[in-house]
């Protein structure tokens, strides 16, 4: 028997603990048999998506803080759309059911903001009996100035408009008793300025119900006007 050889080497082969015990494995720790997993490296795109992300979320709320910051130095305000004065100059049916008429209003145009200066671009003015359309009119652009107000002239004329049956015969009974009922209703494209960097644009939806006396007066009595966005 060599003197370096093991006199019991049978039980090193049956030993557990040395047949599983890896010989050139670093993670490798005897008393619990297992391997420490190697850290992961992350991926290029996890960091570019978080990069993106923060600045993304940054640029949000930077924006809101200017949007914030503008309204309290500016607290803007919506234009306004009344009428001051109508007339309505001519109004008769003809064949029972084709309406002619003629009516002229002063239409009043506010910017009620005293920071902002308002522009008006695409602008429409229509004109109503019950729901019906008879007469419409675009109006050329302009601006109002801060705390300005603009009157102008809008000439509408309906020509031969089908009526609907029970309409004619209202607006017959409406003639003989002095009081005719019209809709006049306005959608502007405006934009308001907050100084010469920011813009913001907007539609305006206004709608005024107007009653004057037939015609040949035809002075206004009363109106009620609403504008909103």
């Amino acid at each position: 028997m060599s003197p370096n050889s093991s006199p019991h080497p049978q039980h090193h082969e049956n030993n557990p603990y040395f047949q599983q015990q890896p010989q050139h494995d670093p993670n490798y720790y005897p008393m619990h048999g297992l391997k420490v997993p190697q850290p992961r490296r992350t991926k290029p795109i996890t960091w570019f998506t978080a990069i993106f992300c923060a600045i993304l979320w940054m640029i949000i709320i930077l924006g809101g803080l200017m949007v914030l910051i503008v309204y309290l130095v500016y607290r803007p305000r919506s234009p306004r759309f009344d009428i001051s004065s109508a007339t309505l100059n001519a109004a008769y049916i003809d064949m029972g059911y084709l309406l002619n008429a003629d009516l002229t209003i002063l239409a009043n145009f506010t910017n009620p903001n005293r920071k902002i200066d308002v522009d008006f671009h695409y602008m429409v003015i229509d004109l109503y009996y019950g729901e019906t359309q008879i007469a419409t009119q675009a109006i050329d652009p302009f601006s109002a100035t801060r705390a300005e107000s603009k009157l102008l002239d809008v000439h509408m004329v309906s020509s031969q408009v089908r009526l609907p049956s029970g309409d004619s015969g209202q607006l017959k009974q409406q003639m003989e008793e002095n009081r005719v009922v019209l809709d006049v209703r306005g959608l502007f494209r405006t934009r308001s300025n907050f100084g010469t960097i920011f813009h913001y644009s907007y539609w305006l939806y206004s709608r005024c119900t107007i009653v004057l006396n037939g015609p040949p007066t035809g002075i206004l009595q009363s109106h009620r006007c609403r504008t909103k966005r």
